[in-house]
């Protein structure tokens, strides 16, 4: 049972380095409260398992929650939503009622004290995780909040371009936000939409409306980290930023503090600490401190849209609805219809076996800490499905973060290991026939008709499956020029095209085709080296080659002599 203590040092206090949370005097601000601060452990020595296998264990999960992981008996989706909706109630009152895992927090800022005389209260900076329930950030915050007794206030900075993000992307985006300042309005949380770099309007709004703490989310690309540091220069130097990690199941920093050489080098340190993080989540709930959201008007959607400055040709897909209740509806359809196929039959672009859940991964529209729970309800009649889901939502994607976050050029070849490097050099001037261009690349006007079926998919349907977008890659290296430029169209293609573009699992699974990271070395070969080598007849032992390609139209393009 959680023991809420009335000194604020011993409430808050994190294991070795993290900061107190504390009440202080201060001369005029009157009393004030201090923040966690981050926790730099060495984590224990790997496990050395196969790169390959799973791995995974469902013992972590049943060690902690036996009864709660049972079998639920939802047969639509609006049981399926209240499920959920249950399963928080019955996890915690609220979030200060919960034991909530502080290592999944680090203070950012010099200061850690929380003026109580601040009106405004704590502001939740929303970026990498656009949802309300099943978010730790969030949770966080309100607990900080209730303990306070001070207001809760949303924000999400939009900035008018990002990356190589288009319409498709940014619809998606915002769609999903609309239903979080719904969400959020129906709970007495204010939610804002600021336009413009975070840079100029977090800390604007926040001396504006008196803030007295900033939570932010975690994202490890360089540019959402950029933000973070230059917002907590420009916030007041009495306003404490701190971060928390409501992403990977296991907080990234918890995890390892180095980069991770391999999926078998991490896998041991995040499974050993599953029975601690992978819990339920308390429900976010109305929040009783401040005015809610009296005088606050709603956001102006259509004045958002109008700031954009992205590409505009690359409209929405059909298949996938954006916002938390749609990946809700893809979650269940996932647990109750397609689970049972997973292990065997997702390496087959045929085979309706697939979560397709990472757009709404990727947007934060849902917690893959959900995804993971869900799915291990079903352990008892698919275990092998189920421990293969885990390892890829969990292991595999909290791989690509650690990736990202110690590698600060994990979108460059200078980020690959010495091995790979070199054998790429090696075979710099390999003989290139065809090579194509850009153009012709996205316009999907090779000679191989499968890899032009899956560049059409892409294009379509913003998404690819990831079988053939190892092959997709992979044959881009074999067509350009030099590897440095096969990278930058792997990665300019699947930005611009893939819902699930700009994140560290498309930056790492270009460089695993093109620059083998993460994997070790294969036999030689042109062009290649010892990067490891898919060709088409390997397809075709896989899957239905001849029905992908009917299904999708791509057609053999022989360039005019």
């Amino acid at each position: 049972m959680h023991r809420i203590l009335s000194n604020w040092r011993d409430y808050f206090k994190i294991i070795s380095a993290l900061r107190t949370m504390k009440r202080t005097q201060a001369a005029k601000a009157g009393p004030s409260k201090k923040v966690a601060k981050k926790q730099e452990k060495s984590p224990k020595k790997e496990s050395n398992s196969d790169q390959n296998s799973s791995g995974f264990s469902g013992d972590e999960v049943a060690s902690t929650s036996k009864a709660s992981l049972s079998k639920p008996d939802y047969q639509n989706l609006e049981q399926f939503i209240d499920h959920l909706e249950h399963q928080r109630s019955a996890t915690a009152a609220n979030i200060q009622e919960f034991p909530f895992r502080k290592k999944r927090v680090r203070v950012l800022s010099k200061s850690a004290d929380v003026e109580e005389s601040c009106q405004g209260g704590v502001v939740y900076w929303m970026s990498r995780d656009a949802r309300v329930q099943d978010n730790w950030a969030l949770l966080f915050a309100q607990r900080l909040a209730l303990k306070l007794e001070l207001p809760l206030t949303v924000v999400f900075c939009l900035v008018p371009k990002f990356l190589n993000a288009t319409i498709r992307h940014y619809k998606f985006l915002m769609a999903g936000l609309e239903e979080v300042e719904q969400q959020c309005r129906s709970l007495d949380i204010p939610f804002h939409l600021l336009l413009g770099p975070a840079v100029q309007r977090l800390p604007e709004f926040v001396k504006s409306q008196d803030m007295g703490a900033v939570v932010c989310d975690f994202a490890p690309l360089r540019l959402p980290r950029q933000w973070v540091e230059d917002v907590g220069k420009a916030l007041p130097k009495s306003v404490p930023l701190v971060q928390v990690d409501a992403h990977n199941v296991v907080p990234l920093w918890v995890t390892s503090d180095k980069q991770e050489y391999a999926a078998r080098t991490i896998r041991n340190k995040i499974n050993s600490k599953l029975g601690e993080f992978l819990t339920e989540f308390p429900a976010v709930v109305k929040h009783p401190h401040g005015t809610g959201c009296q005088g606050v008007k709603p956001v102006d959607w259509p004045a958002a849209y109008a700031t954009l400055q992205c590409d505009t040709d690359v409209g929405e897909v059909d298949w996938a609805k954006p916002g938390y209740k749609a990946a809700c509806q893809q979650l269940y359809e996932f647990c109750s219809r397609r689970l049972r196929h997973f292990n065997d039959k997702r390496n087959d672009p045929m085979a309706d076996a697939l979560s397709g859940l990472s757009p709404w991964l990727h947007f934060g529209h849902i917690s893959a800490q959900r995804c993971a729970l869900e799915v291990q309800r079903f352990r008892g009649q698919h275990k092998a499905s189920a421990d293969a889901f885990c390892e890829e939502a969990i292991v595999r994607r909290e791989l690509a973060d650690n990736f990202c976050y110690y590698n600060e050029h994990y979108d460059s070849l200078k980020g690959l290991t010495a091995w790979a490097y070199q054998t790429l050099d090696a075979h710099r001037k390999d003989k290139r026939d065809p090579c194509y261009s850009l153009e012709e690349l996205e316009k999907s006007l090779t000679y191989d008709d499968l890899w032009n079926s899956a560049q059409l998919q892409l294009v379509r349907e913003g998404k690819m499956h990831g079988f053939l977008r190892m092959y997709w890659a992979k044959k881009i290296l074999e067509w350009s020029p030099t590897p440095e430029q096969a990278l930058e169209y792997a990665i300019l293609l699947n930005d611009k095209y893939s819902l699930d573009g700009r994140d560290p699992n498309g930056y790492v699974g270009c460089m695993w085709s093109i620059g083998g990271v993460h994997d070790m070395g294969w036999k030689e070969r042109a062009i290649f080296g010892k990067i490891r080598y898919m060709n088409y007849q390997g397809c075709r032992r896989k899957f239905d080659v001849n029905a992908f390609v009917m299904r999708y139209g791509g057609k053999v393009h022989k360039r005019k002599e």
